[in-house]
């Protein structure tokens, strides 16, 4: 009796440590990308009847909220540019010759993916953890969105205890309404200490039906200079590929 006592108090004095939700937030980050990557990535979009839609992306990330991406098919947007700085996004036509402005919510593939997921920076930049919850085999955030413009008002996601990656996040409107539903799938290792799902599917209940994929190809760290991140070098960014 005196040692059942004795643990009981042991379990008052030293209660179980408060998960931390942010830096698990932190780490999800940086094990999905690193902080400075480039990569290729296939878009498929997949319509009711099975016909499929597909884009070649050539992607550029530094920091936590510079991201570039060149079009490389089809032939009809071959050549596109988008850049997102922070919240600001544009699209470079090279027949347009300048850049245009683009919303977080629009998407440049007509895709159930929209530009926030194309261009996706890093989720510490866009949303502060307002729990975190354990649950059997991973740990529950709830993500409310830092300002306005973020894409999506909250996320809840469900996060491997071992690995810490997503497995599955949905995302909300201000309203409560989800708008899609996003799943990481087939983790792969791309090297370089790199082990990350290559796959990513998403569906929407506003788009019954409907299915976007995204495929993840040779992602590896890679430096690059502030200048690549600018409206004026857009036109050059075919450039940087090797």
């Amino acid at each position: 009796m005196k040692k059942i006592l004795c643990l009981i108090c042991c379990l008052v004095a030293f209660p179980a440590m408060a998960i931390d939700g942010t830096q698990i937030l932190e780490k999800v980050d940086r094990n999905l990308e690193p902080e400075s990557y480039e990569a290729y990535r296939q878009l498929i979009d997949i319509q009711p009847d099975g016909s499929k839609k597909e884009y070649v992306l050539y992607t550029m990330k530094k920091g936590r909220d510079k991201v570039v991406a060149l079009f490389l098919s089809p032939p009809s947007d071959k050549g596109r540019v988008t850049l997102r700085l922070g919240d600001n996004m544009w699209l470079y036509i090279p027949d347009v010759g300048k850049p245009i402005r683009i919303t977080s919510l629009q998407s440049v593939t007509g895709s159930i993916f929209n530009n926030a997921d194309i261009l996706r920076i890093d989720y510490t930049a866009e949303y502060n953890v307002e729990a975190a919850e354990e649950k059997l085999d991973s740990i529950l955030l709830s993500l409310k969105a830092k300002t306005g413009e973020v894409a999506y008002d909250r996320l809840k996601m469900w996060v491997d205890k071992k690995a810490l990656l997503p497995t599955t996040i949905e995302a909300y409107a201000a309203s409560g309404l989800l708008l899609k539903t996003l799943h990481f799938k087939n983790i792969k290792d791309f090297g370089g200490g790199i082990k990350r799902p290559a796959t990513l599917e998403t569906d929407s209940p506003l788009y019954k039906g409907y299915k976007s994929v995204m495929l993840w190809a040779g992602i590896k760290k890679t430096n690059f200079r502030d200048e690549v991140f600018t409206l004026n070098y857009l036109p050059r960014i075919q450039e940087l590929r090797k």
